[in-house]
């Protein structure tokens, strides 16, 4: 039976020749919510980008359910950053949420009757059901986020890969997808965070991997989450790391 979701091996990345990951070895048990943390530059969204295949590494491999990401994807599914997005689109929250379905029907097939179901229950989940009909440019920031992460539950993946799902948020929003993160735990699902609320990640994760260009430690935050590793992560002292923990 596979015990890792996704791991990688040796995996390096590089942005017009200057390095951003040195010789990544990344794990991801199955069943289990990572955070991803370190400081801004760190290469976290780049890692999770490097797993999927959006950026080509310079060296290493990854693998998800001990297979290549071509013979699993539908297995596995992604939230990118909001600032990826063209919010001008003109598209509902419906449509938006209804798109991610069109991986598992082909090019062949339109979204029928089943698929506007699981993409309404996906919005219930989220709290958005209401704003179905509305343009999503006009949604706020956390209205937004919580339509994205609607778009990624309807594909029903056994991994997600969630690029900052709580960044500039507000209170509400995150409320919502709190409860959606502790309910696909709860399932058994496998969920991916790169995040950067230190003081929230004991509440939002049970593992952690910290983060700075290379891995400085990655495993059970009970374990893994010390002050020490968060003043080699972030190159600070152990007490500005304190203040780190409970204040960022």
């Amino acid at each position: 039976m596979t015990t890792l979701a996704c791991s990688s091996t040796n995996l390096s990345v590089a942005y017009r020749a200057e390095p951003v990951l040195r010789n990544v070895d990344f794990q991801v048990p199955v069943g289990s919510v990572m955070g991803i943390v370190g400081p801004n530059g760190a290469g976290k969204s780049t890692l999770m980008k490097a797993l999927l295949g959006l950026v080509k590494p310079l060296t290493g491999q990854a693998r998800f359910f001990d297979q290549p990401l071509a013979k699993v994807r539908q297995r596995v599914g992604y939230m990118p950053q909001s600032t990826s997005v063209d919010w001008d689109f003109p598209t509902t929250v419906a449509d938006v949420v209804t798109m991610g379905t069109y991986g598992a029907l082909g090019w062949l097939r339109r979204p029928g009757k089943r698929e506007r179901r699981l993409a309404f229950t996906a919005l219930e989940q989220t709290g958005m059901a209401d704003f179905a009909t509305r343009q999503i440019g006009e949604l706020s920031g956390g209205q937004r986020q919580r339509v994205f992460l609607a778009r990624t539950l309807v594909q029903n993946p056994d991994l997600y890969f969630l690029d900052e799902p709580f960044q500039g948020i507000d209170a509400k929003s995150q409320q919502a997808m709190v409860e959606v993160l502790h309910t696909l735990r709860q399932a058994g699902k496998t969920v991916v965070i790169v995040h950067h609320d230190l003081a929230t990640l004991v509440d939002y994760c049970d593992h952690v991997t910290l983060l700075n260009r290379r891995i400085v430690a990655s495993g059970q935050v009970a374990e893994t989450f010390t002050r020490s590793a968060i003043a080699t992560t972030y190159e600070v002292s152990e007490d500005q790391a304190a203040f780190l923990e409970f204040a960022s």
